[in-house]
This record gives C-alpha cells, structure tokens and sequence, in this order.
C-alpha cells in the first residue's frame, strides 16, 4: 500500500461469474489519483467506443474516495460509474456512508462489474 492506495481493484465479470483482482500500476495512481480518477482510467480504456450502455460492454465501477481511512472530516466518499444510458456518455454519483471504507478494509480501491448475467446474481 503507497500512500493509502490498496494497489488493486476487484473485477467481477457477471457473464462468466469470475472474480479477480488487478493490481494497479503506481503511475495510474500517480496521474489519476483514485476514486473518480480511478473509475475514468479503467472505464476509458477499457469500454469500446460505441458501446450499449445498459449492454455487457460497460462497466460499472464502485470505488473509494481518495483520502478514505484517513480520518479527515468527510472523507468517506464513494463514487459509483459507468456509461450513462441517458446521455450515453460519462455518468457518475457521489455518495458518503460506510461503503468506501468497507472497499479499503477489503483492500481494495475499487469493484467494478461487466459483462451480463443470464439469470439474476449477487455478490
């Protein structure tokens, strides 16, 4: 962990029910920080230009603020994001609460979700 960084993400791809983790670069984090950063770094190069919103191209990422678990006033921020089935471009949410620090002590920065589910699933 550098800098309160986990260093790695949590994909779950719904079509073949597979769990993983990534490990991040340092740079990425040095250039995008995290949360909303993060979440725009791994949409960008990795949905297909083109692709169906609410189809099993996109991606929707759940990740952490930047200074959770750091103890500062209203740093448990979470943001959620993926591509927008309204304007078909970026769409994003900014939330407080404990889910963000419930990311971090899973040690991650962020779980993001693809591909689709034949039948209904959970996590």
């Amino acid at each position: 962990m550098t800098f309160g960084y986990m260093g790695k993400i949590l994909m779950v791809d719904l079509t073949t029910r597979d769990i993983y983790e990534e490990v991040i670069p340092n740079e990425v984090y040095e250039q995008y920080l995290c949360g909303m950063g993060l979440a725009a770094y791994i949409l960008y190069n990795r949905i297909p230009a083109g692709a169906d919103p609410l189809g099993p191209e996109n991606i929707l990422g759940f990740v952490s603020g930047l200074l959770t678990g750091t103890g500062s006033l209203f740093a448990g921020r979470w943001m959620v994001a993926g591509k927008s089935p309204l304007t078909g471009g970026w769409g994003e949410a900014n939330c407080g609460g404990s889910f963000s620090p419930a990311i971090k002590r899973c040690g991650y920065d962020g779980i993001f979700f693809k591909g689709m589910s034949e039948i209904p699933v959970y996590l």
